[in-house]
């Protein structure tokens, strides 16, 4: 039987790339394919995390931060890093979708946190009394169930309207504390149970949303989980100077909590 060179050529080629396949070597090719633009507030920007870009101003976008490591791991055939310290959903509508298009294959995304107001709930607790402090949490989680939704609701349309064919993944915020744990001043164990619970409702409401729309959701809660706040080994900024960089992910948040949540949803 005669076989052509082409042929032979074509087998060989399907019998490499299948155990390229098999292996998991196939991966980085997939991936360097992707057309990639990291969007959302301050948890993916990188603050927190220093080194911070100079063309970023405010926006205090981070070499250290998830997009840019996923990036520099994986060689995307583009990317674009738009993510704001400081973002809404509206604000996140309004100034950074331009950098999404109809050949977008791949998006992530934090949003909500500001639009409930979390870093004077964050402010209030840690400078007022107690009951002061769960009165704003409950505030904040009131936002949470009423108007939150409808916002997630307007930027997820605008995300899938702008690009209908990217794999959009919507990451959540960590637990900031561990209850009974190391800390021996600062917040009450009411007040740290009150914001975890409210980072709870935060996160389950983006969850519903994004589910939704059809979107990917990946919690950080697991990788961060042992690294909270009073763990002993935080991966989050308690009260810092700056204040902005309070209740942020460190670098190793960035690395070792945001990363692989974001990988493991690609």
């Amino acid at each position: 039987m005669h076989v052509s060179t082409r042929s032979l050529g074509t087998t060989l080629a399907t019998l490499i790339l299948g155990v390229a396949t098999v292996l998991g070597l196939a991966h980085p090719a997939a991936a360097a394919g992707h057309h990639y633009v990291a969007l959302g507030d301050s948890y993916s920007s990188g603050v927190g995390a220093g080194s911070y870009t100079s063309e970023s101003g405010d926006c205090k976008r981070s070499t250290a931060s998830y997009p840019q490591l996923w990036s520099n791991a994986n060689a995307p055939a583009s990317f674009k890093f738009v993510a704001c310290s400081g973002a809404t959903t509206t604000s996140v509508a309004s100034t950074q979708l331009s950098a999404l298009s109809s050949t977008t294959t791949l998006v992530s995304v934090t949003a909500g946190g500001n639009d409930i107001g979390f870093a004077n709930v964050m402010q209030t607790c840690v400078l007022q009394s107690e009951a002061t402090c769960v009165a704003a949490v409950n505030n904040a989680v009131s936002q949470m169930q009423n108007s939150l939704p409808g916002k997630l609701d307007s930027l997820y349309s605008a995300i899938r309207s702008r690009s209908p064919q990217a794999r959009v993944v919507v990451l959540g915020y960590p637990r900031f504390y561990k209850l009974s744990g190391s800390c021996i001043a600062g917040l009450s164990e009411t007040e740290r149970s009150a914001i975890n619970n409210a980072g709870d409702v935060l996160n389950g409401v983006i969850a519903k949303r994004a589910a939704n729309a059809g979107f990917a959701w990946s919690s950080v809660v697991d990788e961060f989980t042992g690294h909270e706040l009073c763990s002993g080994d935080a991966w989050l900024h308690s009260v810092t100077f700056p204040i902005g960089n309070s209740y942020h992910p460190k670098a190793v948040g960035q690395s070792g909590g945001y990363l692989p949540a974001f990988r493991s949803a690609v």
